[in-house]
């Protein structure tokens, strides 16, 4: 089995380092420090005082790694749809294509029926040019719960793993998906095959829509974030304005927001990863967790003014920092 791993990030690698483990042929396609570390180094995996090398290719032009069995997407989402045109060569007629990325993915509403039919997430997917790029029929599910971290380019931490969630939009079971579940249990990566893998990417959603922004605006680990009564009852308002947008399109939560946020509440001093991209000084991924939220609400008719209090602030947030970028470059530009 030949895969490429689009993102050697922590995702992609611990993923690629799975595959690799298996035995399976796995290529990378990165830039820049990344891509010269795994052409130097090979990919690292690194679990507590245990670490793995695996030989593995690598480039920044997919056309050079050629077409392949599965191409795994494990980018930030907003990403994916500048990326999404330069993977082709990566495609050959039976070429699946994996979605991990937090948040809502371009397919979404392909084929999902209900209200919004026919429309496209103009969040994740402008213009359609994504889903034009990789068709619907290419995509598996995917859905990650766990935690992984970069020590270095080309070097993966695992800090917390708990499972890798994979199903086909339709519900149904497939020999591609039976074997790329497969591939992944050979290599160490826990892996669950699901019927309902769009309800997985909203549950997981669900905590993220919120959490991840709110994170970032008060600069807080999840513990200090919802010991305070006042962002915990945002983080609760926005999840049931969340849950108006979900019954409206078959997509209902069981379990009551404080119930959610009380799990998420023991994680103690961990930091969302949209909190991790702030002190990174990297963009924010706003758009496919909570702008995409509220484009589905706008198309629903819903109001959710929590989620859209929150959504205006954030991306205030992410334009200061855009000008400060600027005006930092000007001043060096003029020295």
């Amino acid at each position: 089995m030949r895969v490429v791993i689009v993102g050697a990030g922590a995702i992609g690698g611990w993923l690629g380092g799975g595959l690799a483990r298996a035995g399976h042929d796995v290529a990378f396609v990165a830039r820049g420090r990344t891509l010269a570390a795994l052409r130097r180094d090979g990919l690292i995996v690194r679990e507590g005082d245990r670490s793995a090398e695996f030989e593995v290719e690598a480039s920044d032009d997919p056309a050079k790694l050629g077409a392949c069995d599965y191409v795994v997407l494990a980018l930030k989402g907003q990403d994916v749809a500048g990326v999404a045109p330069t993977l082709r060569p990566l495609f050959d007629a039976d070429t699946a294509v994996v979605s991990t990325m937090n948040g809502l993915p371009w397919w979404f509403l392909d084929g999902f029926g209900g209200p919004l039919a026919g429309q496209t997430l103009a969040s994740v997917d402008p213009k359609g040019a994504t889903l034009a790029s990789i068709e619907g029929r290419r995509v598996i599910g995917g859905v990650v719960h766990g935690s992984t971290r970069l020590d270095a380019p080309g070097v993966v931490r695992i800090v917390k793993i708990d499972r890798l969630l994979l199903g086909e939009p339709d519900g149904e079971g497939s020999p591609r998906l039976a074997a790329l579940a497969e591939a992944f249990a050979k290599g160490d990566v826990p892996v669950v095959q699901t019927g309902n893998i769009r309800m997985e990417i909203w549950a997981k959603l669900w905590g993220n829509m919120n959490l991840n922004p709110l994170s970032a605006l008060a600069r807080a680990t999840m513990a200090r974030m919802l010991g305070d009564r006042m962002l915990f009852g945002l983080a609760a308002g926005m999840m049931r304005e969340m849950d108006e947008v979900g019954a409206k399109i078959g997509l209902k939560m069981t379990m009551a927001a404080e119930d959610r946020l009380a799990l998420a509440a023991k994680l103690g001093d961990f930091k969302t990863s949209m909190l991790q991209d702030l002190e990174a000084d990297r963009p924010l991924e706003i758009e496919p967790l909570l702008g995409v939220v509220v484009e589905l609400a706008d198309a629903l008719k819903l109001e959710l003014p929590l989620c859209r209090g929150v959504l205006g602030t954030v991306r205030q947030l992410e334009v200061s920092r855009t000008m400060a970028r600027q005006a930092k470059a000007s001043e060096g530009g003029a020295s």
